[in-house]
């Protein structure tokens, strides 16, 4: 019944990315600015103008351009782009692996973290620990992702020089913006797991559990924080894809070479075929995330079926 489940989850991604597609297909084309006379210059004339936008096919009606890409997207034609001329399948993935790195490197932080303190607090509420790791989680979720990583790199790289500040030349680079990435995430996934283990460990299997004579260990790990992790891995999934799709800011402090500086560079110069491209690569992969986590439900809880 999986199977089936997985196939109809694929066949419902079609309508879902043709809504997306015209979706960013209108809105890059009602942002301020004209490609055409960006590419030519300041000083370019009317006539160099309008070559330039006959070259890049924005002369045609929007539903001609719009079932245009659409041909090509069939094809895994995404265009060029039209500020370097390169393909734009080729222009993302020279960025995208950047991207994975940090954002996984970032969930995999944030996870391992919000769970374990999550877990913790839940177990231990109204303790100390509870309070200031609740407490710390708050100001994680209130703080600006560029504040807090221009506090890291004051303390990190200028005041101790323990790390670099910018680009991705090697595994230190990485420690700075995946942190600062990651710090809203474990904030939420640690205020989830705490809420989850307190609804979980009331119920009465617990109970039943702790009068069976089970150690308090064995009870919190086998049997309460398997039926806990069910909304945390749906807040882990989320947060995935929003890190994954969502890098923008840490990327353009750290001067991280990954699609969320791309897509800056895209909008800035009105790339179109690039923006399209990112916004499609973003929506495929949070439909996938989300797919994924649906599948591992039915494994964290073997009551759930798919029919």
């Amino acid at each position: 019944m999986t199977g089936q489940y997985i196939i109809r989850r694929l066949l419902i991604m079609i309508p879902v990315l043709l809504g997306v597609s015209l979706i960013i297909f209108t809105m890059v084309r009602v942002i301020p600015g004209d490609p055409a006379i960006i590419l030519a210059g300041p000083h370019a004339n009317k006539e160099q103008v309008d070559q330039i936008r006959t070259q890049l096919g924005l002369d045609r009606h929007p539903v001609v351009q719009y079932f245009s890409f659409l041909g090509d997207l069939v094809q895994g034609d995404l265009g060029r782009s039209t500020r370097t001329g390169l393909p734009v399948t080729r222009e993302i993935m020279a960025r995208l692996p950047n991207t994975v790195v940090l954002a996984l490197t970032a969930i995999i932080l944030a996870s391992f973290l919000g769970v374990l303190t999550g877990i913790i607090a839940g177990v231990k509420q109204n303790s100390i620990f509870d309070h200031l790791s609740m407490m710390i989680a708050l100001f994680g979720l209130s703080m600006p992702v560029f504040w807090l990583g221009l506090m890291l790199m004051l303390l990190f790289s200028i005041q101790l020089g323990w790390l670099p500040s910018v680009g991705a030349e090697s595994w230190k680079h990485l420690i700075l913006p995946a942190i600062t990435l990651g710090a809203n995430s474990t904030a939420i996934i640690a205020r989830m797991t705490r809420s989850s283990m307190l609804e979980v460990i009331r119920v009465d299997y617990i109970r039943t559990a702790r009068a069976k004579g089970l150690t308090e260990k064995m009870v919190i790990w086998r049997h309460a924080l398997k039926n806990a992790l069910i909304p945390v891995v749906t807040v882990i999934g989320l947060q995935t894809g929003t890190l994954l799709g969502g890098a923008v800011l840490t990327e353009i402090v750290f001067a991280w070479p990954g699609i969320g500086r791309l897509l800056v560079e895209a909008i800035l110069s009105r790339d179109y075929p690039v923006v399209q491209g990112l916004v499609l690569l973003v929506a495929i992969i949070f439909i996938f995330i989300n797919l994924f986590v649906d599948i591992l439900y039915s494994y964290l809880d073997p009551r759930i079926r798919y029919t």
